[in-house]
Order: C-alpha cells, then structure tokens, then sequence
C-alpha cells in the first residue's frame, strides 16, 4: 500500500472549532454592507470555497443581478476584519478534540501536516497564531485561497502544499475536510484519500453525495484511516 507522505486538513470545521461561526459572520457582512438578506444555511453551504466567490453568489442568490467588485470588497473586507477580531478575542476559539495530538502523531511517523482553507492569509494568521501550530511545531505547511490561481473546489492548493512541503506524487497525499468543496479538491488533486469530516459544516448525507473514500467523525478515525496508531 502507497504510504501517505502529506495530509491536508481544511481549517474550520475540520480541525477548528466552528458552531457555523464563519457562515453567521458571511451572512452579517451581506447584510449589514449590501443589505442582502441570506439564510444562514445558504452561507453555509457555500463554506470552504474562496470567500469572494461565495459573496457573489450569495449576492446572486439575493436577488442583486449586478454589481461592482469595489461592492463586493467592501463586503469581503468587512467580512475579514470581522473574522480577524472574532478569531482574535473570542473565548470559543480553539482546535477539535485530537487535533494537535494527531498532528504530532502524524509528524512523528514522518508525514507532512499542512493546512489549506478559504480563507486568505489576513485571517489565516491570526487563526494560526491563536491556535499556536507553527509555534508548537505542529503543522509543515499552510495555504490559503488568495496564494493560488484558484481556489476549492480547484485543486491548487493541494498542488501548492505538495510544493511546499517537497512531495512529488499526488498518490502519497490525503485531504481531510468537512464541505463539498473539500471533497471536490482533494478528490480533482487525485489525492489517495479523501476523508470527510462528518463533525463540521456538512452533515453525513451531504457528505455522501459527495465523491470521497471515507468519512470520519474524529481525529482518531482519521489516524485510523491513515494507519497511525
């Protein structure tokens, strides 16, 4: 069997803490600066994909036909400043259960950890910094939606943190996430495994419409599937 040499884990939902934090914050920014009411389970359907993106669809799907980029930047800064303080200051902020033990498991058996999401490197860095990985020693690699061509469900970011982190095979990489968009890159990268976390945005139905190899609810399942033990 192929050995595993790089995981992906997508950020909230996966291994942060997310009680639909990130998709209230969206559907606050669409309408406190576009007026454009949006159900909160719309906002989250559109998680994991570069935020941008899910602005204008959202936008779209609000009823507005056209509108400017400036529009949507006003929007888009409004929602990082926003999830820039909430990741900063809030008390609810943290890692799953298992992350940082799984990271360590994972590093000591010789398999690169990294982190991709949608979010660009202005949250990313404050996410990270309160999360202490890169202080502790936990992850390899980290890349964020603005560093690429495309974002999810695009599999650049995969191809990026295999750059990054110098593993050259695809069939040595698994991507582990909680969204469609996540299944959809790791599944487009040709990834070994493409694990879905069942804890997250998505429940386990929409996670089975989705293509994937497993499905995991914890970081233990995930070290399991990977054959750490």
């Amino acid at each position: 069997m192929m050995k595993i040499k790089l995981v992906v884990f997508d950020l909230a939902g996966t291994t942060v803490k997310d009680n639909f934090d990130v998709p209230r914050v969206l559907q606050k920014a669409l309408y406190d600066k576009g007026g454009v009411e949006v159900p909160l389970q719309q906002a989250t359907d559109l998680m994991g994909i570069p935020k941008p993106i899910a602005i204008k669809k959202l936008l779209q799907d609000g009823g507005l036909t056209s509108f400017t980029e400036d529009f949507v930047e006003v929007i888009h800064r409004y929602f990082v400043d926003s999830m820039i303080d909430f990741y900063r200051f809030d008390l609810s902020v943290g890692e799953k259960p298992g992350v940082s033990k799984a990271f360590a498991a994972l590093r000591q058996a010789g398999i690169k950890v990294a982190v991709d999401t949608g979010f660009d490197r202005e949250i990313t860095d404050v996410l990270l910094e309160r999360l202490g990985w890169i202080e502790n020693g936990l992850i390899d690699a980290s890349i964020t939606s603005d560093e690429v061509e495309n974002g999810r469900p695009h599999p650049d970011m995969i191809f990026e943190a295999m750059r990054r982190t110098a593993v050259t095979d695809i069939h040595a990489v698994a991507k582990v996430g909680d969204t469609a968009s996540d299944m959809q890159e790791g599944t487009s990268a040709g990834c070994l495994y493409v694990i879905g976390i069942t804890t997250g945005a998505y429940t386990v139905e929409q996670l089975l419409a989705e293509p994937h190899t497993h499905l995991a609810a914890t970081m233990e399942e995930v070290l399991a599937i990977l054959g750490i033990r």
